[in-house]
């Protein structure tokens, strides 16, 4: 196994060499993939729609081309779904993600193709993997293996050669060997629709092998490692698997689980890193550990461009490239990619926090954000405020929604949030007014709204009872995979419910 440790340690690492050339070069880079796009798309539907044998610059495909989301492409990827191909990406298309966003209770169907497939999800994996050889070289990370907690996936009825799932469902469906032979437990239990039983299943067989890495969505990976802790009757995950070393996590923000995973894998030499990756790319990855910041991969086949937030909802938005975004500012990922998605908003919003290299924080999503007052509250916002309330009182939380609470008789508005605690604060009533505080220092429209309660009263606060998030989910049918709870909304759409099942 050291052998076989140190061969694979050697492959990934060359990968550096690479990732330094589009750090040094990004701009052009990014104008190689462009052009590469184009014209392998020309001949397709879409690009003899837009006429992609005539544009020769970003400019004229940004004049060209509107942006586009999923309800403007949805016609197209019916049809692909149905069997039909080059219409938005000349390769055949068989995989689709099923998005599980938490905008919309609707599902999507985003195109994967092989090359996104081989270019940039594995791509992504492979480089985190090598960004991890090349900060901790002594790791014995390949002695042993590897839980991945997937989603699920099924054949579609519309067509027996085209298949969709959760997007780890699809990348774990086609793994390359060397990838699967390092993974626990196999394809059949990870892929498990039912939830509950697949994580039944994943510990009872995981605790027996000699586990060094986990991979996945930190809250369901918290459930996932609760159930081993109560079937093994441990006190932490160390004592099951005493060689765990590393922790690659996506899908939510890290900050509201970290003291959790401290708990749970008590060590300073475990090693976690995050990725970007939705069903639409993989976009970036953090390479320091001692930095929440995450380098933009620019080699992917993916077309970046950034469109400030307060342009939105211009009539016709501009766009920025690469070259010209700043430092601190919101901005909507815009993206075109070697899948067929064209000027593609996929719902999230980033801000730029080095241009040299280019590193990103997720902000945020386009339509998850509080503003029925003006004060413009977004996600980013919002763990703020819940990450120093919980500094401040010494608590952990699990799970947290939040929306508005509309005017009412000449009465002010607010927000009203749902908070369910892994470790309660000291002082909730002191955790509630840090929670306000922060976010009035964070945010100078929610604080002016919230001057002398004019237009926004205190917070409406409530702490709600263990497993209440994990039963509104369960009840959505949206428990694993990358199912997310969402932070924030501008109505009460997920409020109600979940204040329902609380009896309130």
């Amino acid at each position: 196994m050291a052998l076989l440790n140190s061969l694979f340690t050697w492959f990934l690492k060359k990968r550096m060499h690479q990732i330094d050339l589009f750090i040094k070069y990004p701009h052009e880079v990014q104008e190689e993939w462009f052009q590469s796009l184009i014209s392998t798309a020309e001949a397709t539907e879409w690009g003899k729609k837009y006429d992609y044998k005539s544009i020769l610059t970003p400019e004229e495909f940004k004049e060209r081309v509107p942006i586009q989301d999923y309800d403007s492409i949805k016609g197209y990827v019916d049809r692909m779904i149905k069997g039909e191909q080059n219409i938005l990406w000349p390769s055949d298309i068989k995989w689709f993600a099923k998005s599980s966003g938490t905008t919309a209770d609707k599902s999507k169907f985003i195109p994967v193709s092989e090359e996104a497939l081989e270019e940039c999800h594995y791509q992504g994996g492979k480089d985190m993997l090598s960004i991890y050889c090349h900060n901790r070289p002594e790791n014995k990370l390949f002695t042993g293996k590897s839980v991945v907690l997937g989603g699920s996936s099924q054949i579609n009825s519309f067509n027996s050669d085209s298949y969709y799932g959760d997007l780890s469902s699809i990348l774990i469906r086609n793994l390359p060997f060397w990838a699967e032979f390092k993974r626990t437990p196999n394809t059949e239990v990870t892929l498990n629709p039912n939830f509950e039983e697949k994580i039944e299943n994943i510990a009872n067989i995981t605790i027996k092998e000699n586990v060094t890495s986990l991979a996945g969505v930190p809250t369901w990976n918290v459930v996932m490692a609760k159930r081993i802790l109560e079937i093994t009757g441990k006190s932490n995950l160390l004592e099951v698997w005493p060689n765990l070393e590393f922790y690659s996590h996506g899908g939510v923000s890290f900050k509201p689980y970290r003291e959790q995973f401290k708990k749970l894998i008590p060590s300073e030499n475990m090693y976690y890193l995050e990725n970007y990756n939705a069903s639409e790319g993989y976009f970036a990855l953090q390479d320091r550990s001692d930095s929440d910041d995450l380098l933009l991969m620019l080699d992917y086949g993916v077309y970046y461009e950034f469109l400030p937030i307060e342009n939105l909802h211009d009539e016709h938005p501009k766009t920025l490239s690469l070259d010209q975004v700043e430092i601190g500012k919101n901005y909507a990922l815009i993206i075109s990619t070697n899948a067929g998605l064209w000027r593609y908003m996929i719902g999230d919003t980033i801000k730029f926090t080095d241009l040299s290299p280019y590193r990103i924080q997720v902000s945020g999503r386009t339509k998850q954000y509080i503003n029925t007052f003006g004060e413009e509250v977004i996600v980013d916002n919002a763990e703020m405020a819940v990450n120093k309330a919980c500094e401040r009182t010494h608590a952990i939380v699990k799970d947290y929604t939040a929306g508005p609470v509309y005017f009412k008789d000449g009465e002010a508005g607010a927000h009203e949030w749902i908070i369910e605690f892994e470790q309660q604060p000291d002082n909730f009533e002191h955790f509630c007014q840090i929670l306000d505080d922060t976010l009035k220092s964070v945010n100078s429209d929610y604080e002016a709204k919230r001057f002398k309660n004019m237009a926004l009263s205190f917070p409406i606060i409530h702490n709600a009872p263990q497993n209440t998030f994990f039963g509104w989910m369960k009840s959505r049918d949206k428990l694993g995979g990358q199912n997310k709870v969402p932070r924030l909304s501008n109505n009460r759409e997920y409020l109600e419910p979940i204040l329902k099942l609380m009896g309130k």
